[in-house]
């Protein structure tokens, strides 16, 4: 067997290792053995892996600073006041919550990025659940996985791959970005939307709302903590306007809110620190050396060479194709790693707004058909689990089919014919 075909081997057992969790591993021990391996194998120099870690180093930071947050409005009782409110402003009605959830993770997606609602809602989510004593939550909580990809190309920030695609120099201008994506996004998330209720509409008719939910106190840390969530929207969207990558003003962020509530409450760190994922450090940082040991075998100019001709040739059918495939690509490989090949063959290619559009969406939204197919759904999971709360591949998979293809293909549709 050649270095190229044992290459794309060791990448695809580590893609099914990611999807499927043989022995119930964490999926960061898949991601890491299949980077080691590449090593191991001499697939793969130390200095080019080196370089691949390196390369999600802003990747990092913007978790890192995310999932901070997280867990300071957690610890410090901000998901349970929002619970409240969102469970009173329900008014018993089932079908009201979940609108109310869903218009939520539009805005935390759309200003604060897709990770951001896996990791930063979906706890929230669970809290109002358990204030409004539904008997079943999950359907709120498939709503923090599907909108954090539907809405994550509304803006340039709302999804980290949306600036890989779009890396280096090639990101549009904000109004031309508006006037690309804002109808596909719109008809994304009215799409997810119904679909996504049509399949949970016998669950939620069969519910009762809490009216008398407790309002509890909201303290000065908590306060601290959502002050901390604002002005990180604010920095996000101020970054992205100038050019400037998102991670470490993300970072800055979570470190000084966090430097603050400890101050404020005289406390240690360490229990705060304990309660972070950074399992998904190794996850992110493994798939990134993959990706680099895969361009090493030719795919990056293989795919511009395709994108160029099919531009040249047929543009609105290369278009929604490369849509589709890319967006079935990124269920089986993680979207994070198929993001940035193809973001690098369509900056190769200088492919026109159509086709990297449609890829971007591929990207995006694809994602929307697995529990593995994008970072923010696996952090969904993590989240999920904090909480005692488990949904299955298959269980996702029979879902996703409904949900995601109709809205994909709707949404390549009101591109192109824009």
């Amino acid at each position: 067997m050649n270095a190229i075909s044992l290459t794309w081997g060791v990448a695809g057992l580590t893609a099914l290792g990611v999807v499927a969790r043989p022995f119930r591993w964490p999926e960061a021990i898949w991601a890491a053995s299949g980077a080691l391996l590449l090593l191991l194998l001499g697939l793969i120099g130390w200095q080019e892996a080196w370089a691949g870690v390196i390369r999600g180093l802003d990747v990092y930071l913007f978790l890192i600073g995310m999932m901070l947050l997280s867990e300071l409005a957690r610890r410090e009782g901000l998901f349970d006041w929002l619970a409240a409110e969102a469970t009173a402003h329900a008014k018993g009605s089932p079908i009201r919550l979940f609108v109310l959830v869903y218009v939520v993770g539009i805005v935390v997606t759309v200003f604060l990025s897709n990770d951001a609602t896996a990791v930063v809602l979906t706890p929230a989510v669970y809290a109002a659940a358990r204030a409004a004593k539904v008997k079943e939550p999950l359907p709120y909580l498939l709503i923090c996985a599907f909108i954090a990809n539907a809405a994550s190309f509304v803006l340039p920030i709302s999804n980290p791959a949306n600036l890989v695609i779009f890396g280096g120099g090639h990101m549009p201008p904000l109004m031309r970005w508006l006037g690309t994506f804002a109808l596909p996004s719109a008809v994304a998330i009215v799409a997810t939307f119904g679909l996504l209720y049509w399949t949970q509409r016998s669950v939620l008719a069969a519910e009762i709302i809490a009216l008398d939910v407790e309002q509890p106190h909201l303290s000065k840390s908590a306060k601290l903590a959502a002050a901390g969530l604002i002005v990180t929207a604010i920095v996000l969207i101020a970054a992205s306007a100038v050019g400037l990558d998102l991670g470490l003003p993300t970072f800055a962020a979570g470190v000084v809110t966090a430097a603050l509530i400890v101050i404020v409450n005289r406390e240690s760190p360490a229990e705060m620190l304990r309660g972070i994922s950074w399992s998904v450090l190794p996850l992110v940082a493994g798939l990134f050396v993959i990706v680099e040991a895969l361009d090493k075998t030719g795919v990056t100019r293989m795919l511009a060479d395709s994108l160029a001709q099919g531009a040249q040739a047929a543009p609105s059918q290369t278009a929604a194709f490369a849509g589709v495939a890319v967006a079935f690509v990124s269920n089986l490989v993680n979207n994070l790693p198929a993001g940035l090949l193809a973001g690098s063959a369509v900056q190769l290619a200088g492919s026109p707004d159509k086709i990297s559009g449609a890829i971007l969406i591929g990207v995006d939204l694809g994602p929307n058909l697995s529990v593995t197919g994008s970072l923010a759904t696996i952090l969904w999971l993590n989240a999920l689990r904090r909480e005692n709360q488990h949904v299955g591949a298959w269980q996702f998979l029979k879902l996703g089919i409904v949900v995601m293809i109709p809205a994909l293909l709707l949404s390549l549709l009101a591109l192109i014919l824009a």
